[in-house]
């Protein structure tokens, strides 16, 4: 349940929260150059969707088993070779993950070109620029981050969840960019702002709209975490309560005995052998008559009515 709780915050941050494109304003370039017609704007985010899972997938593999520090397969090349210690080719990740995105890029190409020709016409030029949209680079640095960073390692299904709901916010970005530039078309838009100008204002104003998500990430967290310190204190809560009757006479019967004994003196002094419950009951109670009203001192305090009535009658506690 934890686990799920994980992967539905680092999906919904991805996608709406912390978008690639509204929020650190990676990817502008299709973002600007493929929104002016909704169809078109649809196609290249499922584009970039499909190519940033595959360079998230490939990515976490080098990441986890060559890249990183003690790395299990890079290491156990680089002591059968002789070295001692554990191997870090971390400096080596910008260039791996160029790398792979190019060869994601070049699959999505031979795919589209293939069985969906009209969309491979229609991208043109925009779709070779997917190999240098920094969004798919960013997502992978992330997930380097994620993995090499302090804390709990990310496995593959947090580094697929990132990257597939970071290319679902890109599409969602670019659709609604789409579907306001084609309204933009029929508007009267002042000279020198047409174009590009009108685009990047546009943009401002839904990144102004996205930063309205701004901590909603914190509260799914809260939402999402397992109650392990709700359960475990009501489990105190339930323990102390089948206790209390036995610890409550225990707590009466040391107060009865110390006043009579030493009313000036302390429980603990009064009666050692009284074990810590009791006398933190004890400490409660008197706090407790302490609080309320003269009225009632004589039904909280059952040992001093007691006491007045028959004091001489009653013999003292021993010790």
């Amino acid at each position: 349940m934890q686990y799920l709780g994980e992967l539905i915050v680092i999906a919904v941050g991805a996608a709406i929260i912390s978008n690639f494109v509204l929020k650190y304003f990676v990817g502008i370039c299709p973002y600007i150059g493929v929104s002016r017609r909704v169809d078109m704007a649809f196609g290249m985010g499922c584009a970039v969707t499909f190519v940033i899972s595959i360079a998230a997938l490939l990515s976490w593999t080098f990441t986890f088993f060559i890249l990183r520090k003690g790395a299990p397969l890079a290491t156990w090349i680089y002591q059968s070779c002789g070295g001692e210690g554990d191997s870090n080719l971390e400096i080596l990740s910008y260039i791996v993950y160029i790398f792979v995105i190019a060869s994601s890029v070049q699959l999505v190409e031979m795919y589209l070109r293939r069985f969906i020709r009209p969309l491979y016409k229609a991208f043109g030029v925009y779709l070779p620029l997917i190999t240098t949209n920094c969004a798919i680079l960013f997502a992978c640095l992330k997930i380097m981050m994620a993995v090499v960073g302090e804390g709990r390692p990310w496995d593959l299904g947090q580094a697929l969840t990132l990257a597939f709901f970071g290319g679902i916010g890109f599409t969602i970005a670019i659709v609604i960019m789409a579907g306001i530039r084609e309204e933009l078309d029929l508007a009267d838009v002042p000279k020198p702002l047409r174009g590009a100008g009108i685009t990047l204002i546009v943009a401002g104003i839904l990144a102004l709209a996205f930063s309205g998500f701004a901590g909603v990430d914190a509260t799914l967290e809260k939402l999402t975490k397992p109650p392990e310190d709700t359960e475990r204190k009501s489990e105190q809560i339930e323990s102390a309560s089948a206790e209390a009757p036995s610890v409550v006479k225990e707590a009466a019967a040391a107060g009865d005995c110390g006043r009579s004994n030493n009313r000036t003196g302390t429980l603990a002094a009064a009666s050692p052998a009284v074990p810590p419950t009791a006398r933190r009951a004890a400490r409660l109670l008197s706090r407790r008559r302490a609080a309320v009203g003269p009225g009632l001192r004589g039904v909280t305090e059952p040992g001093r009515a007691l006491s007045r009535s028959s004091s001489q009658q009653r013999p003292l506690c021993p010790g």
